[in-house]
């Protein structure tokens, strides 16, 4: 019973850390929705100002939609991947309990749910980053 609780205390301490980590994915998941909310917004104006005005100026106004449109898909991406990797970590975490409460080798399981879930932290971090080159460049590249 003594080594029971000592493996279970064991493993409390182990999921702090990924617990740190789920913190840090929440934070990144906010982010990304705020911006994608921004761009939702943006895209909602430039579509209304769309239908009455010229050719010239409509088809700047296309550009930045199409642009928006990116945009949107490259942070809807990356939600999907950092949830994908929280649920992953949360995985991570189940596993090292129950691996420790039925006394069943999970080790192999568990590091490969945690590479899955740096590798799915990896690619939302990666397609932040795009959006955020992309905004950076659309925003330079209109203030000609």
């Amino acid at each position: 019973m003594e080594s029971h609780l000592t493996d279970i205390t064991r493993v409390i301490q182990l999921s702090v850390a990924p617990a740190f980590l789920l913190v840090a994915m929440g934070t990144l998941i906010t982010i990304l929705s705020t911006r994608l909310g921004r761009i939702v917004d943006r895209r909602r104006v430039v579509q209304e100002r769309l239908n009455p005005l010229a050719d010239e100026s409509a088809a700047e106004q296309q550009e930045e939609r199409a642009q928006l449109i990116r945009r949107g898909n490259l942070i809807y991406f990356a939600i999907l991947f950092a949830v994908l990797g929280a649920l992953l970590v949360c995985l991570v975490v189940a596993g090292t309990f129950l691996g420790a409460l039925l006394s069943v080798e999970l080790a192999q399981v568990v590091a490969g749910l945690f590479v899955l879930a740096m590798l799915a932290m990896v690619t939302a971090w990666s397609l932040f980053l795009c959006e955020v080159s992309l905004a950076v460049w659309a925003g330079t590249h209109n203030c000609r």
